[in-house]
């Protein structure tokens, strides 16, 4: 049996916070803002996940109101997701998504955020893609105020 899960997650880049995508800490003059460390990729996948598996969305089960989320990690919030899935008895097949930021360069970074990815979902990297696009000066990720990304997950249940 497959499952499929979709999700986008929007951060508004802010000065004084530190960038956090994938799990890859990135030097960068701004960082994302938000409850946790506002990774965008991880909470997209995440939530893409949560989705799949029908239970809801990220808020659901990491509220912003809550104080124990207050700056933590989301690779963290990731390896409860995993227990999540695995709880329900799924394993991803496939996971694919993107980074809309204008700068700076995910590039260099892309391989460390699929292998982060892949290790806290127990899965081998080549079943995780990760790609990114720039917003050619276009709308809010053009002008630098705030990255996006976009996931969705293919999840299958074991031993079918």
């Amino acid at each position: 049996m497959f499952r499929i899960g979709q999700s986008i997650d929007i951060h508004q880049l802010v000065e004084g916070r530190d960038l956090y995508i994938g799990g890859v800490k990135i030097d960068h003059d701004k960082g994302l803002l938000g409850h946790s460390d506002a990774d965008v990729l991880l909470h997209a996948i995440i939530e893409s996940i949560i989705g799949a598996l029908g239970l809801g969305d990220i808020g659901k089960h990491f509220p912003d109101t809550d104080p124990q989320y207050k700056g933590i990690s989301s690779m963290v919030l990731l390896e409860h997701c995993y227990q999540l899935m695995n709880q329900e008895g799924f394993e991803i097949n496939n996971l694919d998504s993107i980074i809309m930021c204008e700068a700076p360069k995910m590039a260099p970074h892309i391989q460390k955020m699929r292998e982060n990815v892949a290790s806290k979902l127990h899965c081998d990297v080549s079943q995780i893609n990760i790609k990114a696009t720039r917003g050619e000066k276009l709308g809010f990720v053009g002008r630098q105020e705030g990255m996006v990304a976009q996931a969705v997950v293919l999840l299958r249940k074991k031993g079918v």
